[in-house]
């Protein structure tokens, strides 16, 4: 889908504080309704859009240190036609907004595109009408500002309503553990849209799958670059309750190591059909941490029933815990510790890895 975004509001969400006049006890969440407002998160590796950029009805949304939710959507378009906006936290360039150190535009021919992965857990209202989806944006130039002429990769997570992608179903593909419904069509690029067919929460996937794909159907260049990774919703109508809870983009060769910044200690006591878990993470960077948000997927069926010393969300397998204000400051060399209880069945294995507001961290 279009987004137009000729007037941007920037509002930076510091993860040690905020600046443009935020009131200080917003610590960690800026709320906006401003319909092209962009904020800025994890010191700006990433960014938040409320993007209304298909109608003039009211939207809002609060960031969180990992992602947004929408507080208020008042939108109802009809669903023949397009979307009402596009909420979403992106990492690259949008519209001449660029986040921190991403090391977009990349061209698709480079190993580092190769190794280019992102993940995302998102929670859903039981109302409205909206798609769930990724947006990948590809242009045959560099450009960091205007509307991309390449390719749109839109990945669909999760739809509800009678909506669906621009064009028409040109087949299926196996991607990422799933199957998807591939649609395709041109509103003066193209747009490729999979749609999963068993709806999802959560997704962690190389963005080559997707663009290999995209190119052995004809529909994208190798020649062409990577501008932004975004991930959100579509709504026609409503919208209220739609929420990123994770978000992260890890890159192959263009950032320093994944496993420098920081270390998880995962110590879990089971008994049968229930476990507590003692988490300690660890900066072991040179530079404090001012807000973490630690997130995970588990391997089984586990359920977290009870936190402490931090908010514990849980969408399917994917959990992000974030810190409770007072304890949000990690200096080079400390620690925070916070822990769960649940339940599960089968077993209880320990997570494959964890990350620390989206980098990857070294596991003990």
């Amino acid at each position: 889908m279009k987004r137009l975004v000729r007037a941007v509001v920037v509002v930076g969400v510091l993860v040690g504080g905020l600046t443009a006049g935020i009131a200080p006890q917003q610590a960690h969440a800026v709320a906006t309704c401003e319909k092209y407002a962009t904020l800025t998160i994890q010191g700006g590796r990433y960014n938040v859009q409320n993007n209304v950029w298909g109608a003039d009805t009211t939207q809002c949304i609060d960031t969180t240190t990992s992602g947004f939710r929408v507080t208020q959507a008042d939108h109802n378009k009809p669903t023949n036609g397009a979307p009402a906006a596009y909420p979403s936290v992106y990492f690259g360039c949008h519209y001449g907004n660029c986040t921190s150190g991403s090391g977009l535009p990349l061209q698709a021919s480079t190993s580092a595109f190769a190794g280019i992965r992102s993940s995302v857990g998102m929670s859903y209202p039981g109302s409205g009408t909206w798609n769930a989806a990724y947006d990948l944006w590809f242009d045959p130039t560099p450009r960091t500002d205007g509307q991309n002429t390449g390719a749109e990769i839109m990945i669909w997570l999760n739809r509800q309503g009678s909506i669906q992608p621009i064009g028409s179903r040109v087949g299926s593909a196996t991607l990422a553990g799933a199957t998807w419904d591939v649609w395709f069509g041109n509103i003066g690029w193209n747009v490729v849209s999979y749609v999963r067919t068993s709806a999802t929460a959560s997704l962690d996937f190389a963005v080559n799958d997707f663009y290999s794909d995209a190119v052995n159907r004809g529909h994208a260049q190798r020649s062409w670059y990577l501008t932004s990774i975004q991930a959100g919703f579509e709504p026609w109508i409503g919208g209220t309750g739609l929420a990123v809870t994770s978000f992260s983009v890890t890159t192959g060769g263009t950032q320093p190591p994944p496993t420098g910044a920081c270390r998880v200690t995962y110590a879990p006591t089971s008994w049968q059909n229930g476990f507590t878990a003692n988490v300690t993470v660890a900066n072991t960077s040179s530079a404090p941490v001012n807000g973490w948000a630690v997130t995970w997927t588990f391997g089984g069926n586990q359920q977290i029933t009870n936190e402490w010393n931090a908010d514990i969300t849980q969408n399917g397998t994917s959990v992000t815990a974030r810190d409770l204000g007072h304890n949000g400051a990690i200096a080079p060399g400390g620690s925070q510790s916070f822990g769960f209880q649940g339940t599960y069945s089968g077993a209880n294995s320990v997570p494959a890895s964890f990350a620390l507001n989206g980098t990857t961290c070294a596991t003990s």
